[in-house]
């Protein structure tokens, strides 16, 4: 979008403004908008951003806010009481949820938004930190075509694409089937991987030609060379992988859909968010060669 006058800079504000909400953060205060943010620590990683003492206070300076917190109870924390986000908020403001909640707990804030005249979206958001810095996030995004519409030049500013996948609630439905394939994906990977060297495969070898194959991902390439140098840093917490898949499982059986696959998948990223719950969700390939390791060490 073209740059905006500081005069006549429309004003956003973040709720949570951790890793990934400082980083779009940035592109929208490059493409011109005026940002402030609100943490329940009052701490933020982008120092130039202010810092606002409470959800209302935040919702009552802002034309729009854009909501970027962990879980369900995050949510429901700042969004309602007398000091909450919805309490601050003007009709007609527009609320942007780019968390990844339960279809529950969005069709709560919908609901909570429409009592009050305040334009919902759920917008949760494809892609990791390294997404988020350079600006090519997917936007998922449910609500009315309208309402989508005037949001654009936000999701232009901090995304590549926009995917708008039907009315209210659907796109909190779609990131959790898109992080049902990660998560699934990354388990299958960590427990071939630790086949191949207990069944004595070289390890530079085995990691270097899964890197070569079609059959994965550009997203698990790079979790299985970071995977390969033992290079864990954080771009997506094992807590909020596993908190995901613990989301959809509760889903799908909401809607009666069998999904064993997912099922054996969220017990085995329990285990990852067990022992290394703040490390990246992809050290569970880490956890399953350390195991193999052991193992070897057993036997001989």
């Amino acid at each position: 979008m073209s740059q905006l006058s500081a005069e006549n800079a429309p004003k956003i504000g973040f709720i949570g403004f951790g890793a990934m909400a400082s980083r779009m953060g940035a592109h929208l205060t490059k493409a011109g908008y005026a940002v402030t943010a609100y943490t329940p620590t009052g701490k933020s990683s982008a120092p130039s951003v202010r810092m606002i003492d409470s959800p209302r206070h935040l919702a009552q300076q802002t034309e729009t806010v854009i909501v970027c917190v962990p879980d369900d109870e995050a949510l429901a924390a700042s969004m309602y009481g007398e000091n909450g986000t919805l309490a601050g908020m003007k009709s007609g403001a527009m609320l942007i949820n780019t968390s990844s909640v339960s279809p529950e707990a969005t069709a709560e804030l919908a609901a909570a938004g429409e009592k009050a005249g305040i334009t919902v979206l759920d917008a949760p958001v494809s892609g990791s930190t390294p997404e988020a810095e350079a600006g090519t996030l997917v936007i998922l995004v449910g609500g009315a075509t309208d309402d989508v519409a005037k949001a654009q030049p936000i999701f232009d500013a901090i995304g590549k694409i926009t995917i708008h996948a039907g009315p209210a609630g659907s796109g909190a439905r779609l990131k959790l089937v898109i992080n049902g394939i990660m998560g699934a994906g990354l388990t299958a990977l960590a427990e071939t991987v630790a086949y191949g060297l207990a069944a004595g495969l070289d390890r530079t070898m085995l990691f270097d030609a899964l890197d070569q194959v079609a059959v994965i991902s550009p997203h698990h390439k790079r979790k299985l060379k970071a995977a390969k140098n033992g290079n864990f840093a954080p771009q997506f917490p094992g807590r909020l992988m596993q908190k995901d898949m613990r989301l959809l499982l509760d889903a799908a059986a909401r809607e009666a859909v069998p999904v064993p696959t997912i099922a054996a998948t969220t017990q085995m990223l329990s285990l990852g968010r067990r022992q290394y719950p703040n490390e990246d969700y992809s050290a569970l390939i880490g956890i399953m060669e350390k195991i193999v390791a052991n193992d070897a060490g057993k036997r001989k």
